[in-house]
């Protein structure tokens, strides 16, 4: 019998990583050089874009007379059974090669960046968020990707332009930037804000009441719902409501600009809270994010740390508007498939507007309704007990003749007076066993409320949390009896 030719075969291992829904995986580039047949394969699941990177990398090094090994080439990509996106895997497929023969340790590096044909080193939109995710100590990336990166605390960065740079491995370490804007400092933690106001309070005339609703949403992070007729001022108030939002700070930064990421929009470390606004004709996978692999983000984790704006609200799926109960009370989104599991943070400020009826004129001192009460019944019916219970913050706007304005930046400024009295968290996410510090008086009032009422456990814990974010713009922590009377005014009357 004859026996088989032992051939000699060198490995390497690089680390690099892949996006999974929000979060980073790492995976092991594992590369195999055999003396046999040439061929180039790579194998553990990987997508178009990777399976295309062997052109790309066999270009790279060729027009950069790099060596490109006459033997079978075989790179995995483990765990072998996770699906890996992203033409990032380029450098790390080709460092594997390129030290195939060299004695040179990557272990302790994150592989990241795409190769052009001319051996030049790309930025990917994955490469920011896969960094900021994992937090590795050290990685190798595009000079290009550099920038971004060195606002993550904590990770050395170490950026080359081009492949040909890694003939003699002298790479430049990239210092940390730190965020040029306005901050406050509270227990020593430094919450950024941006003071450029492009669409401001001072353009909506008169409401009152409804830019006090807006406010307090502001203030404490509370749910808000802005019912009245059709050009009352609803949309224009809530649009606004996105340049009075709280300071952020370096971490809330980094996961917005993460999503703008995934999203492939420009990461611009603009101390701004995210803002959505999806159509009432959105499907329950666009709102919340789903797909036949469960990978799929939906609007409701782009707006984490933000604004989800819901215009015309009863008219959105029954099932969107009832899956948003759990969102708003776990404050994160769980979307389950058969093979694969991924959780969202939903830690958002839900904000919504409706007409009073289908025409939108119930309310209205200039045109007539038409609608019926079954009509109008139906109309309000679509949205359930429970998610209004789940809004804090309900004021039913109506056409006024004042003219009264208050700007942007004065709003703004008492949102940071109530931002520093809660010590940098917000009234929105009080945990149920908070103990408030509330005066007899209020108290009184707040027992009487719940009798007359007939108050859920979680109105009037939505009615305290609101009384002491009226208190806190007032530099008070202890709710007083006006808190109390401000914050029912704002209830929704059934």
């Amino acid at each position: 019998m004859e026996k088989a030719i032992k051939t000699e075969e060198k490995t390497k291992k690089i680390n690099s990583a892949t996006l999974d829904g929000f979060s980073g995986k790492r995976v092991e580039v594992e590369s195999s050089f055999i003396r046999a047949l040439p061929g180039f394969s790579i194998v553990g699941l990987g997508s178009q874009s990777i399976q295309e990177a062997k052109e790309r990398v066999k270009s790279a090094l060729l027009n950069n007379d790099f060596e490109f090994p006459p033997l079978k080439i075989t790179i995995s990509l483990s765990p072998s059974d996770l699906r890996k996106e992203g033409s990032h895997f380029d450098l790390p497929i080709a460092l594997s090669i390129l030290y195939h023969n060299k004695e040179f340790d990557f272990e302790d590096y994150l592989v990241l960046g795409e190769l052009g044909l001319d051996g030049r080193l790309k930025d990917t939109a994955s490469i920011f968020p896969l960094i900021l995710s994992l937090r590795p100590k050290k990685v190798i990336i595009p000079l290009e990707s550099a920038e971004k990166a060195s606002k993550i605390p904590g990770v050395e960065i170490f950026a080359f332009s081009h492949i040909s740079e890694f003939e003699e491995f002298q790479p430049r370490e990239v210092k940390r930037s730190e965020l040029n804007y306005p901050f406050l400092k509270i227990k020593n933690k430094k919450y950024y804000y941006d003071e450029n106001i492009e669409l401001d309070f001072s353009d909506v005339l008169g409401q009152t009441k409804a830019k006090e609703a807006a406010l307090l949403a502001a203030a404490g992070f509370h749910n808000i719902l802005l019912e009245g007729s059709p050009g009352v001022g609803k949309s224009m108030i809530i649009s606004r409501l996105r340049y009075i939002m709280p300071p952020m700070s370096l971490d809330e930064i980094l996961e917005v600009e993460k999503l703008n990421a995934i999203e492939g929009k420009d990461v611009k470390f603009i101390p701004r809270r995210n803002y959505r606004n999806p159509h009432y004709s959105s499907t329950r996978a666009a709102i919340y994010g789903g797909g036949s692999r469960g990978a799929k983000i939906g609007e409701i984790a782009f707006a984490n740390k933000g604004i989800l704006f819901f215009d015309e609200l009863p008219y959105f799926q029954k099932d969107v508007l009832e899956n948003l109960r759990l969102p708003l009370q776990d404050k994160k989104v769980l979307i389950s498939r058969v093979n694969s599991k991924v959780e969202y943070e939903t830690d958002i400020l839900f904000a919504a507007a409706m007409n009073p009826c289908p025409c939108g004129n119930l309310l209205s001192m200039h045109k007539e309704c038409r609608c019926t009460d079954l009509e109008i019944r139906r109309y309000k019916n679509r949205i359930s007990e429970p998610l209004y219970d789940r809004i804090e913050i309900y004021h039913q706007m109506t056409e006024e003749k004042d003219e009264s304005t208050v700007s942007s930046r004065e709003m703004f400024e008492k949102v940071l007076t109530a931002f520093e009295v809660q010590k940098g968290e917000f009234n929105a996410n009080l945990p149920e066993n908070y103990k408030f510090d509330i005066e007899n008086a209020a108290y009184d009032i707040m027992q009487k409320a719940i009798m007359n009422f007939a108050l859920s456990k979680r109105s009037e814990f939505n009615i305290l949390k609101l009384a002491k974010t009226v208190a806190n713009l007032e530099k008070r922590d202890k709710i007083k009896k006006e808190d109390i009377i401000k914050a029912l005014s704002f209830r929704r009357r059934k």
